[in-house]
This record gives C-alpha cells, sequence and structure tokens, in this order.
C-alpha cells in the first residue's frame, strides 16, 4: 500500500490524508471535500494553489498555460495534477468554504444506455439507467467520469437531470466532433442495452444560496446540461430569483430544448431565455452571445453569474461581467476543456463534455 500524508488546506483549515499515486484534488473527493476545480487534466487552473509549508510534489502532465514555469518556481501548484510526497500546507486561492463542506465523497457505479436522442447535427441527448444500486448522489451542475469501453481513457460529461433517486436515471447532452475518443464511439458504436461504468460525482458548478442576488447564465454547445439541471432544480424548488439564460449558437440548427426552457418561462415567472445566434438572420439576438450580454446588460451589480460551455467563450464573459460589475467570486464557471495541443509535452488530451 502507498504510503500517506497528510495536506492541510488554509485558510478553511480541513485536513485529509494522500496516498503517493493520488492526485490532492483525487483525495478531496474520495472524502468529500469539494475543492474547486474544472478539467481535472491541468489544463484550466480552476485548481491552482499555493503551497505554504512542504516541496516533494511531483505533477502529472500539464498545460504551462494553467501553470507558467515562473509560477511553478513561486510555489504555486494545481491540484488535480499534483501528487504529495511527504505533509504539505496548502494555500487555496480560489474556494467556497460552504460549498467545501458540502461535498459528496466519489462513487462509483455502472449504467446501461436508456437513450440516444440528437437534438441538433451534434449534440445528442443521452440517457443512462443506472443498475444495482439504481442512485448516484449528485448536485445539480455536477457531472461524472465515464469510462470509455475498450480505452484505457475517461471523458466527463455533466449530468442534464437534477438527482437519480427517482428514475435511477442520469442525462447528458454530448457533443460529438471529429476524432473525439467518446465521440467517436458514442456516434459509432453505443447502443441502447450497453453498459458503461462512471465515477463521480465532481465539479463546483451548482447553485449557491443568494436569494437577494439575480441570476445571470451564459452557455454554448454541450453547456446546455449543467445549466438546464440548474434551471430544473430551480423550478422544483420553487426558487423564483430574477435570471435569464443567455444561450449562444451558430444557427437555428444548433438550438436545442427551447420547447421545454419556454415552458420553464411559464413555470419560472422571473426567468428569460435568450437565445442568440452567430451566423443566421432571425428574429431573435444576433452576434456573439458575449456581445449579447454587453449589449443588453449595462449592470450587473450584485448578480451571481454562472458561465458554461467551449474555452473561448468563457474566456471571453469572464473578464465582460467583471467589467459590468458582477464580483469575480460570484462569477462561477465550468470550461469545457477540449484535445490538448499535441506539440506541448505538458498537455494531456481532454475531450469536450
Amino acid at each position: 500500500m502507498a504510503e500517506k500524508h497528510v495536506v492541510r488546506f488554509e485558510p478553511v483549515g480541513i485536513e485529509i490524508e494522500v496516498a503517493e499515486e493520488q492526485t490532492i484534488l483525487r483525495a478531496a473527493a474520495e472524502q468529500g471535500v469539494m475543492l474547486m476545480h474544472g478539467c481535472k487534466e491541468g489544463q484550466c487552473a480552476s485548481c491552482k494553489s499555493f503551497v505554504l509549508d512542504g516541496d516533494d510534489i511531483e505533477l502529472d502532465r500539464y498545460s504551462t498555460f494553467a501553470l507558467p514555469d515562473y509560477e511553478l518556481d513561486e510555489g504555486y501548484t494545481l491540484l488535480c495534477r499534483a501528487h504529495a510526497y511527504e505533509d504539505l500546507t496548502i494555500e487555496l486561492l480560489n474556494y467556497d468554504e460552504e460549498m467545501i463542506r458540502s461535498g459528496l465523497p466519489i462513487q462509483e457505479r455502472t449504467a446501461e444506455v436508456a437513450a440516444i436522442t440528437p437534438v441538433t447535427h451534434d449534440l445528442r441527448h443521452v440517457v443512462l439507467r443506472l443498475t444495482e444500486p439504481g442512485e448516484l448522489k449528485f448536485f445539480p451542475g455536477q457531472y461524472v467520469d465515464i469510462s470509455v469501453p475498450g480505452v484505457d481513457a475517461s471523458r466527463s460529461f455533466s449530468m442534464a437531470n437534477t438527482s437519480s433517486r427517482e428514475s435511477g436515471q442520469l442525462e447528458f447532452v454530448i457533443r460529438v466532433y471529429p476524432g473525439g475518443v467518446f465521440s467517436e464511439f458514442l456516434d459509432q458504436r453505443l447502443k441502447v442495452g450497453d453498459r458503461l461504468d462512471l465515477t463521480g460525482p465532481f465539479g463546483v458548478f451548482t447553485l449557491r444560496d443568494n436569494p437577494g442576488a439575480r441570476l445571470v447564465f451564459l452557455g454554448g454547445g454541450a453547456g446546455m446540461a449543467p445549466i438546464l439541471a440548474l434551471l430544473r432544480s430551480m423550478a422544483d424548488r420553487g426558487i423564483d430569483r430574477p435570471t435569464t439564460f443567455y444561450y449562444g449558437a451558430r444557427t437555428q440548427r444548433d438550438l436545442c430544448f427551447t420547447d421545454e426552457l419556454r415552458a420553464l418561462e411559464e413555470a419560472l415567472p422571473n426567468f428569460r431565455f435568450v437565445p442568440a445566434l452567430s451566423e443566421d438572420e432571425w428574429d431573435g439576438e444576433t452576434g456573439l452571445i458575449t456581445d449579447v450580454v454587453r449589449r443588453l446588460e449595462p449592470d450587473l451589480k450584485g448578480a451571481d453569474a454562472y458561465v458554461c460551455g467551449p474555452p473561448p467563450m468563457v474566456e471571453a464573459a469572464i473578464p465582460l461581467l467583471e467589467r459590468i460589475g458582477v464580483v469575480p467570486k460570484h462569477i462561477y464557471y465550468d470550461k469545457f476543456t477540449t484535445t490538448g495541443d499535441a506539440g506541448d509535452p505538458k498537455v494531456l488530451e481532454a475531450e469536450s463534455r
């Protein structure tokens, strides 16, 4: 059995044990400690932290865009890639203390494919039915890792539903694109009745309790899934905060779940769905979704913002939201990483979820 070491997180004062073959982030997740993270592949920097004490750390491959060499030399690390070989004290730079303490230990499950339905030309609505035990506990907005059969790899996908308790099912909205390890398996081989292995839940893209604050959601592509989960949860719980969901697509054929979102406008009187098309003329909003938000939202002081989708959209949205008044700590985002640049030896391939 691998040796274990104690890792203490400041300023929250939480300690966990980490085995040497585990990453610090994985060990925390297994013990129900919900640290901020995104891709788990060393590409997005959401889990970047500072090492206060101890230096015997090894990192799996990562992108130097997420952790430049000069930051590594200064003492920064990526918890999703870091292995501890001695006791450490880590300063969390991006954290929500209430969220940290509300985590669910990760679970392993097997599920059977119940349905695969095209909802656009490149998005699939995939429904999995959990086998015994027929439940996976998670918070709306979280994701699981799905193992790719026949390949020593897994890919991360966000649930679109709010719970598996009653139905025993998990719903996903998965983008199919050429060269994707899971995408090609989904498009060419996966069929109803097949079984898949899952691990989770992961992620901190969950609704924070802030009753007086307006909510702004920005999404694109498969970023529909976790935002849809949050909206469904709000309808189930009767949370009718002033809410706008801005969803960016290229053309009308890229829009999905519009009927349900319009129905949610009826269920939640303070909710508004605003789709925008960047390459089509139509009766609705046009342009990049960030341009639409800039035009329609001159002042978002006091709002909570949730951003989910492709990296370019997320990277454009965050500084925009800050400029129009959203406090940085109230911007919650889930950046769906794509295949890394093979020319960077520290980049690990990751598929968009």
